[in-house]
């Protein structure tokens, strides 16, 4: 019989974490979502806050910048860490050294890169200061908008070079796991660099890569701190609407607070499940 219990009560601390602050903030959350709030006198829910979001449209254009920010910034990385991965697993002289500094930035918090993303490209940071002292530009008021911009430029780059190495880094266990047998008797079957890669290495890689891309994606479709730093005052990223609602002095904002946080949840969880279903019809057809 305790061997029969054992796992769930090995598991019983991990899962009730998870209950109690997953699913239990969940739960208060989709409540006070359907405008259920008694603290300002909110008793019977209604379904008005998710009516006032979704009919504006500062929210789809926050909803569409989120997915491009999203999107955009997982092909990126996903495209990039499998360029360095087949680089990296060839041998050359200072692999070590590379597959180092390639792999050097994920213990890094993502703040930190926010940071330095601030300090190179702002318009009154490091790169723009250069370039007007050496005459590239007239004013450092010149140099490319590339922060607080509109097209997420310095949102998708922090992401980008921050998940590559992650990605990167399941594309060379993988390389690593198959060896050179598979390539080697495509290469003696006739097949060139391309077909090899195309037919024999995609094909062997795109499982774990879409894997973790799929987690890089629900990542920065929900992350906060990044977009808050370096995104645009308006549109802003969904997760970064939902703090300000919540933060709002006027307690009133609080339900659309909670039902942008619910539309976010359900986004990606959507998204998560397209994203798999289209990896896994790639994968087959391969």
């Amino acid at each position: 019989m305790y061997e029969k219990l054992r796992p769930y009560i090995l598991l019983s601390p991990a899962l009730l974490v998870i209950l109690v602050l997953f699913i239990g903030g969940l739960f208060f959350g989709v409540i006070r979502s359907f405008n259920y709030f008694p603290l300002i006198g909110l008793t019977e829910p209604n379904l008005e806050a998710y009516r006032s979001i979704l009919t504006s449209n500062g929210f789809l254009r926050s909803l569409g910048l989120t997915l491009h920010i999203a999107i955009t910034s997982t092909i990126i990385s996903m495209i990039l860490a499998i360029v360095a991965g087949l680089v990296l697993r060839e041998n050359f002289r200072g692999k070590k050294l590379m597959t180092f500094l390639f792999q050097l930035n994920l213990p890094i918090p993502h703040i930190v890169g926010a940071i330095g993303i601030l300090f190179l490209f702002t318009q009154g940071g490091y790169l723009a200061r250069l370039s007007f002292a050496l005459n590239f530009i007239e004013q450092p008021s010149d140099f490319p908008e590339l922060v607080f911009d509109r097209f997420a430029i310095g949102i998708i780059a922090e992401y980008v070079w921050k998940e590559i190495p992650f990605i990167g880094v399941v594309v060379l266990a993988v390389l690593q796991s198959v060896g050179d047998d598979y390539e080697s008797l495509a290469q003696t079957l006739g097949a060139n660099r391309w077909q090899r890669f195309r037919y024999v290495l995609l094909p062997l890689i795109m499982p774990g890569v879409l894997s973790v891309s799929v987690i890089v994606l629900a990542f920065t479709f929900g992350a906060f701190e990044i977009p808050f730093i370096l995104g645009q005052s308006f549109p802003q990223h969904l997760s970064v609407l939902a703090v300000r609602n919540y933060t709002n002095p006027d307690l009133n904002a609080r339900p659309e607070a909670m039902a942008t946080a619910v539309i976010i949840a359900i986004l990606s969880t959507l998204l998560i499940f397209v994203y798999m279903n289209l990896s896994r019809r790639i994968v087959r057809s391969d």
